[in-house]
């Protein structure tokens, strides 16, 4: 079965990462899909997150990477997906995640959504933490790939 994991992914974390990790072992195929949002101003434009994400999962066979605008249940359907993917950190994920899964549920029936918990040890990570800690100098190697880092650095210097 092929699954769907959609996000921002701005930028990819540990966390992400980890998600990826796994869930390539319970399915056939998964598809990271950056998702495009018109409502949100992106620290990496798309075509970079897209790079960023296929350099860290380059040595997982059964990961493609692509990116989407519109509705997510419309992109899986045209990719033959069964699955929506999603990661829960913390409690308040999941009342918002189960919304959504309602709700696209609505939209196409015949798609599931998976959740799957973080690991414990990475479930304090956020892109958007990741982010700020930058801006304000300090070390991220423990939360994001070193090329990730990297990348965040150079974003900000170039600022």
């Amino acid at each position: 079965m092929i699954a769907i994991y959609p996000g921002s992914f701005d930028p990819i974390t540990l966390g992400h990462l980890d998600l990826i990790q796994r869930s390539s072992i319970l399915f056939e195929k998964v598809i990271v899909a950056v998702l495009k949002n018109p409502n949100k101003t992106p620290f990496f434009t798309i075509e970079k997150r897209v790079q960023q994400i296929q350099e860290c999962t380059a040595n997982i066979k059964n990961i493609e990477v692509d990116s989407f605008s519109g509705l997510t249940v419309e992109y899986a359907q045209k990719k033959q997906a069964g699955v929506l993917l999603r990661g829960l950190r913390v409690m308040s994920d999941f009342e918002q995640e189960l919304q959504m899964a309602h709700i696209n549920k609505t939209l196409e029936n015949k798609i599931e959504t998976v959740f799957l918990a973080t690991n414990t040890e990475l479930s304090f990570i956020s892109s958007s933490v990741v982010k700020e800690i930058a801006k304000f100098g300090g070390s991220i190697d423990h939360l994001v790939t070193s090329n990730i880092a990297q990348d965040l650095y150079s974003n900000i210097r170039n600022k």
